[in-house]
Order: structure tokens, then sequence, then C-alpha cells
């Protein structure tokens, strides 16, 4: 008996691979985290893609009473729905390594997280530095500026991800990480590109300054912000495409 971990991509159900969904239909029990991220679709809307009926998981059964779900693993195939990536969030490498503990069977089923997909904005990948997350409360927090400026000595892009509640429908704007950002003495003429949506159909990308990018339209969650290292001149013309077709 095996602990599925199934990442199901970024937009919708149709973004599963055909290994998680074989690995789903083939479980006697099917869950959906969605308080690290977000899907573009409701928890309906998949149980009629896949067949089968999802209940939500919430945060305390992942990090605090991970044991049950553990154990309950061993006599039955259990599948746990991931937006995104299952092993680009600390909560879901804690629970891999505490099965392990406790002499459960997992298996990770990867797909498309926010990591590969950032490709869409035209920055080369490998020139991303450390990826770091802009809090809700964020008043007294420097630790998003102190990785940006590091990244930015060595010429490396910084990818901001936006805070996000989705339980309680509360998503950081990429208005309120740009002001945080201003705060924190950043340079209202950085370049900045702002993102929502990433992987789905209506993927939203702007290019602008930092004192400008926050007051574009952006439309549904979730938000991530980049403020861009030194460019090569294919990222240049990248970023000038974004900023004149607006694709």
């Amino acid at each position: 008996m095996t602990l599925y971990i199934i990442g199901i991509g970024l937009c919708d159900g149709k973004d599963i691979t055909l290994r998680g969904l074989e690995a789903l239909k083939a479980s006697k029990k099917v869950y959906m985290e969605s308080y690290t991220s977000i899907m573009q679709v409701r928890l309906e809307d998949l149980e009629k893609s896949y067949g089968v009926s999802i209940a939500p998981l919430g945060r305390k059964s992942i990090e605090s009473d991970s044991d049950k779900l553990i154990e309950s693993s061993k006599s039955l195939d259990i599948a746990i729905l991931v937006p995104g990536d299952p092993m680009c969030a600390t909560t879901h490498i804690s629970l891999v390594m505490r099965a392990g503990e406790l002499g459960a069977k997992v298996g990770i089923i990867h797909n498309a997280s926010i990591v590969s997909a950032i490709g869409a904005v035209g920055l080369e990948v490998y020139k991303y530095g450390r990826i770091i997350s802009i809090p809700f409360h964020n008043k007294e927090v420097t630790a998003p500026v102190e990785a940006y400026r590091k990244n930015n000595s060595i010429g490396l892009h910084t990818l901001f991800l936006l805070d996000l509640e989705p339980g309680k429908g509360r998503f950081l704007s990429i208005s309120d990480a740009v002001q945080y950002l201003i705060n924190q003495g950043i340079e209202r003429t950085t370049l900045a590109v702002g993102c929502a949506r990433i992987g789905s159909k209506d993927e939203k990308i702007s290019v602008d300054n930092l004192g400008d990018i926050g007051t574009h339209e952006y439309g549904k969650p979730p938000f991530c912000l980049i403020l861009p290292g030194k460019l090569h001149f294919m990222e240049e013309d990248a970023l000038n495409a974004k900023r004149k077709f607006k694709y």
C-alpha cells in the first residue's frame, strides 16, 4: 500500500499527468491539500474531471495529525493532491520524511510548479537566485529584501512568492508587496515583473518599474513578483516584448 503525493499542476483538472491520474484512480481515499497554493478550479470540478470523491485536507491534518494519515496508508492506497509540484513546499518534504520514519511507502508524482513555469516571463530560469516569500505581516520582516540584495549583487533574478491563506480568502496583492519593498528602501525605478496565475490559460504578466507595477490590473490570485538581476540581451528583448505586446 502507498501514500501517493500527486502534483496536479497550476491550472485545472487537465494538468494532472497520466501517471498521477493512474495513481489517483487506484487509491481508496483521495484528499486535496490547498493551503500551500490554489488551483483555478473548484474542488467539485476536479471530482467530475477525475471521477472520484475528494476530501479537503487542512493544514492541521498535514502538519500536526499526519501520523493518522500515514498509518492509514499502510493498509490502503491514499492519494494527496497538491497544487503545482509536491516537493516545492517544505510541508510536503516533512510529510515524506515522517512517512519514512513510520515505515510507510511513499509515491511522489511530480508536475509543473511556479519554479518551472516562471520561464513564461522570458527570464532564464537558471539565473534566479534564492526564492523567498513576502508574508502578510511584514513590517518587521527584512529577509525578503536581504535575499533580493544578495541575489542582485551577483546579477541574479529574485522571485517573490506572495503570501496566501486560501481558507480565509486572503491573498497578498502585488501592490502591497511593492509597498513593502519600497518601504524597505528598494528604489521605485527598479525594473519589476508582476505575475498572476502563471501556468493558467489567462495568466497575466506585466513589466514596469517597481513604483508603477502595482497599479496594473491582475485579476485573481495567486500572485508573484520578480525583480530581475543583470539581463542578457535576449532577456531584455523578451521583457520588452511583454511590455509592448502584453501577451
